[in-house]
Parts: structure tokens; C-alpha cells; sequence
């Protein structure tokens, strides 16, 4: 069996109050896009494929599913890291 290949790219938005959900999606091109505007604006780019599958068939403005908040908080918890940034509680 022939695997489908084709570069995608999502983005999550996560406002601190409500589960994240997916702000866009794209493939080839528009997947490029993305990743670049992720970069250009110092967010962190996390390569899965199983994730991406798992996301993939959201619409925008949807809902991660709840058996996906963990390790999309460790991801967000991972990024604000990066950043220099921590909550208030870990001071």
C-alpha cells in the first residue's frame, strides 16, 4: 500500500479559556505558507504526521477533540518555555 505523502499544515489558536481550536489548514503551497508565517513570527513548528492526521479533518474554528488536550497543552506549555515565559503559579 502507497502512502498519501502530501505536505500539510495546521494552526491552532488557544486563547487560555477554551480548547484550542484550529484557526487554518492547508496543503502543498498553502502548508508552506503557514509554516513560514509560523516562523516568521517565532511560533514554535511542531512536525508530527500522526498529530496532523489525527487534526486534519477539523474545519476552522473547531474544537480539538478532548482525548487530544494533553499533548496539545504539553505542546503549548512546551512553546511559552521556549519563550521565556511561565505562569505566575511557578514563580
Amino acid at each position: 500500500m502507497k502512502e498519501n505523502l502530501e505536505k500539510g499544515a495546521l494552526s491552532l489558536l488557544y486563547d487560555g479559556k477554551n480548547a484550542p481550536n484550529l484557526a487554518i489548514k492547508g496543503y502543498h503551497k498553502l502548508a508552506e505558507q503557514i509554516i513560514a508565517n509560523a516562523r516568521e513570527n517565532k511560533l514554535l513548528v511542531h512536525q508530527d504526521p500522526e498529530l496532523f492526521r489525527r487534526l486534519e479533518h477539523l474545519k476552522e474554528g473547531q474544537e480539538i477533540p478532548p482525548n487530544l488536550y494533553i499533548i496539545i497543552a504539553e505542546l503549548i506549555a512546551f512553546s511559552y518555555v521556549l519563550r521565556g515565559k511561565f505562569p505566575d503559579s511557578w514563580q
